[in-house]
């Protein structure tokens, strides 16, 4: 399971982004000042680092000198958003700078372009009885091999790395066909329908009205 650091001071943002992040597969830390992020780096490993700028005891500029040497990814949240704001947080190691405030759709979108960056994607997916073996591009449902073709394979890894977050047509339009969307074109439902039949995801891949689609674990409350 991939494990995310979140250090950021404003608990209620902090919870936001561990809330989606978790519900989106991934083991998540809060810690709320820079010292005990740093303390906390020298006894545990992480894959990704989601940091705040501005924080108390030690800021996130300072702590990158902490980081670099662990080479670990990280990725700047800051309501400092001037143009010498982020090109010091990206000279100093980040690979991405969010701006406050920010959609936490889009927040998850950059939390998966820097996992792939590094390959630490996880390469085996389960939801429910469904099983996908990224490397080897096989699907198994209830034990047998299910037979997807391959655009409804990045479909369902697209969801499974998304799940319990509602994916706008847009969004899936551009990461699976790579063209902007279309109010006309069917392929995007066509493709949704077919995955339903094969994996029975009848009850938890969720049609949002007019807005995209959501792979829900039906033993989880969504938001």
């Amino acid at each position: 399971m991939i494990r995310i650091l979140i250090v950021e001071d404003e608990k209620a943002i902090s919870d936001l982004i561990r809330l989606n992040l978790t519900k989106a597969g991934h083991q998540c830390k809060c810690v709320y000042d820079g010292m005990t992020a740093a303390d906390i780096l020298e006894e545990e490993n992480f894959d990704l680092i989601i940091l705040d700028v501005m924080l108390p005891k030690l800021s996130g500029f300072e702590l990158m000198e902490y980081i670099r040497p662990l080479k670990i990814p990280v990725i700047f949240l800051t309501a400092k958003g001037t143009l010498e704001d982020r090109m010091k947080g990206l000279t100093s190691g980040a690979e991405d700078y969010m701006v406050k405030p920010f959609e936490i759709v889009e927040l998850l979108a950059r939390v998966n372009i820097v996992l792939r960056r590094y390959h630490k994607m996880e390469q085996k997916l389960q939801f429910n009885d469904i099983i996908v073996d990224v490397e080897n591009q096989t699907v198994t449902c209830g034990g047998q091999e299910a037979e997807l073709t391959p655009k409804e394979l990045e479909l369902l890894i697209l969801l499974l790395r998304n799940r319990n977050i509602t994916l706008f047509r847009e969004k899936i339009y551009e990461e699976i066909w790579g063209t902007e969307y279309s109010v006309e074109s069917r392929t995007l439902d066509l493709h949704i329908q077919r995955l339903r039949k094969k994996l029975d995801l009848g009850k938890s891949l969720k049609t949002v009205f007019k807005v995209g689609y959501r792979l829900e674990d039906t033993n989880e409350i969504s938001v």
